[in-house]
């Protein structure tokens, strides 16, 4: 992803420091995780793999094993690029190796926004990563400050970011429930404290908590 970039304190740090040894760490585990890397079968693939096609980091969004009556079984898949975000659709012959990615997660906490940036940091090692709005794309609108997320790293870029599966966020505007509204009946938006907007049960008021999905933006219940 363009404009995805690493900050780090430029003042010098010992060899006994907390950040050196994290560093360290960190590094020896990638190091680990190279020797990990194989080549796997098409017949492994499945929605979620990371696959590395032509030097390029994949996403494996659908895929659909076919064996017509006539000629190979194939593998039929949507691939999202982790770089571009561009979606194409891939086949390959069934049982062929195919190069997994090398992408790895570490938990960094979204701090603030800065411009048209937005800056995650490493509580142990202060060092900040920085996502264009582009990169972020419709996961803004569940962001809030002091919440962990995934960063995805690829050869020692970030080049994506996960959500946590569900947030708590409080209701800033929305009708107001009528009495004796229930659990069972209508829905009504409701704009929370990010500024999304979450269809949500009647009887929701303005200030109560809720929880919501971040992968389908529904409400799930009340925090």
């Amino acid at each position: 992803m363009a404009g995805i970039c690493a900050l780090k304190c430029p003042c010098f740090r010992s060899p006994s420091s907390p950040s050196f040894s994290f560093n360290l760490l960190r590094s020896i585990s990638y190091r680990a995780r190279l020797s990990r890397i194989y080549a796997f079968s098409s017949n492994d693939i499945k929605v979620g793999s990371n696959i590395e096609v032509e030097g390029t980091p994949w996403r494996v969004i659908e895929f659909l094993h076919v064996k017509p009556g006539k000629g190979a079984a194939y593998v039929r898949t949507t691939l999202r690029n982790y770089l571009t975000g561009n979606q194409v659709d891939k086949t390959f012959r069934a049982g062929s190796k195919i190069e997994e990615a090398d992408i790895f997660k570490e938990t960094k906490q979204y701090t603030y926004k800065d411009s048209s940036q937005y800056v995650f940091m490493d509580l142990s090692s202060f060092e900040e990563f920085r996502l264009n709005e582009k990169d972020v794309g419709d996961k803004s609108k569940w962001l809030k400050e002091g919440m962990d997320c995934n960063l995805l790293f690829w050869k020692g870029k970030v080049i994506d970011f996960e959500l946590p599966i569900t947030v708590k966020l409080t209701v800033v505007e929305v009708d107001p429930g009528v009495k004796g509204d229930t659990a069972q009946g209508g829905s009504k938006p409701a704009t929370v404290d990010t500024g999304a907007v979450v269809t949500v049960p009647l009887f929701i008021e303005r200030g109560q908590e809720i929880m919501v999905d971040t992968r389908t933006g529904q409400y799930m219940s009340r925090a």
